[in-house]
């Protein structure tokens, strides 16, 4: 008789252990937010906004914080920033969501795609180093999923070469990297606060930088020109020639649910950094299965998901959608990854518009592609005897391997 769920067995649990509701709501951020809206200062460098910003900033580290409307438009923003425009290149990891590429597209720049290390599924830091050329501009590193780019050696290649560093922390609100807040790092760091992230405003994203030059020229392009502490309809100078500034402002709103979270994010942290541990140990020694590893220094690593990479015996022959479909059975939700940008259905560049280092990216075509799955941030919110279970369906389905040999899914 089976033992595997999928196949006839008894599952681990009948209660689907999957993500528990978020974002986090409360009646006293719903009280800050009714107040707000009576004052009707609900943008323009609102009261709200400059708080969050100078309370994010301190929690990072950083100098500067400049709030916007959305995790895109703050890579866009970093990269007009730093003048990276038509003729540079910019070097991005091939797993990554596709934002990351788009915003060097947006300021028309052209990406290139390297490849990721199978342990962090982060940059690779010596394929970025074999893929440089005298075009290249910048360099994005992504703090991925759990994970950080390997910041120490990125940097020290992008000094040496002149090359600009764009922390891109959409996956990484709550991670330290030797004491000091990702995002604090680099030349710049941006973070996204939309629906699905740690800190999450619906909408939302933030620059950090400790220039103070760059942090004038992020504010001026994010508030149409407008320098910090110029009233609405008051500018006294305009922004630099050649910054084509925008409105990328978010508002008050946002800034008002960000601060309630942020001073949970601690607590949150210790939450999914135990949870974790707990899988950890139970999947101690289990072969078929590893966890994608943290950032080589990381005092706190922050969880967008937790990945599990599946890509050694008696896994490794195993169908990506075999193994999620034997996880869920046994009653655990999953998923896979973004897979590389430029195989995304939505990333719709012509081949002549970005270029692929080596002309191919193996590790995350096929390591972070095929053989991952994940579970997000808010399903290691689950109470400590649920996480036990994740441990243990994994550890099941990888110990009885064998039974998924010939599966065949049913068809329609």
């Amino acid at each position: 008789m089976a033992k595997l769920a999928l196949l006839g067995g008894k599952p681990v649990t009948t209660q689907k252990i999957g993500p528990m509701p978020w974002p986090p709501r409360s009646e006293s951020t719903a009280e800050a937010l009714k107040q707000v809206y009576l004052s009707g200062q609900w943008s323009f460098n609102s009261v709200e906004e400059q708080a969050f910003e100078k309370e994010f900033a301190a929690y990072t580290g950083a100098k500067h914080a400049i709030f916007m409307v959305n995790g895109t438009v703050t890579l866009e923003a970093a990269l007009a920033a730093l003048n990276v425009g038509p003729g540079d290149e910019v070097i991005v990891p091939a797993l990554t969501w596709m934002a990351t590429a788009m915003a060097v597209h947006y300021v028309g720049a052209k990406p290139v795609f390297v490849d990721i290390e199978p342990t962090t599924l982060c940059l690779d830091p010596e394929k970025f180093k074999q893929a440089i050329t005298p075009r290249t501009k910048a360099v994005i590193p992504v703090h991925l999923l759990g994970s950080m780019a390997h910041l120490d050696k990125i940097i020290a290649t992008a000094k040496a070469h002149k090359i600009a560093v764009v922390e891109d922390c959409a996956h990484m609100q709550g991670g330290f990297w030797k004491g000091k807040g990702v995002g604090a790092i680099g030349d710049i760091g941006s973070f996204s606060f939309q629906q699905s992230k740690t800190l999450s405003s619906g909408e939302g994203g933030i620059c950090l930088t400790n220039d103070d030059e760059l942090a004038d020229r992020l504010y001026r392009f994010k508030h149409i020109g407008y320098g910090r502490g110029a009233e609405q309809g008051g500018a006294k100078a305009g922004p630099p020639e050649g910054l084509r500034c925008h409105n990328y402002r978010c508002t008050a709103f946002q800034a008002v649910i960000l601060r309630h979270q942020l001073k949970a994010l601690p607590k949150l942290m210790k939450t999914y950094a135990s949870n974790v541990a707990t899988i950890k140990k139970i999947l101690t020694g289990v072969k078929g299965v590893r966890i994608q590893e943290p950032g080589a220094k990381a005092t706190q690593q922050g969880y967008y998901n937790l990945a599990f990479i599946f890509d050694s015996a008696p896994m490794k022959d195993i169908p990506q959608d075999t193994i999620i479909a034997a996880l869920n059975a046994e009653g655990m939700a999953c998923g896979g990854t973004y897979g590389p940008v430029y195989k995304h259905t939505l990333y719709n560049a012509l081949p002549s518009e970005y270029r692929i280092a080596g002309g191919s990216c193996p590790v995350a075509e096929i390591t972070g592609t095929t053989r991952t799955v994940t579970v997000s941030h808010y399903t290691l919110s689950n109470s400590k005897s649920n996480i036990r279970k994740i441990g243990e369906i994994i550890k099941k389905v990888v110990t009885n391997a064998a039974e998924l040999k010939d599966y065949v899914p049913a068809t329609k």
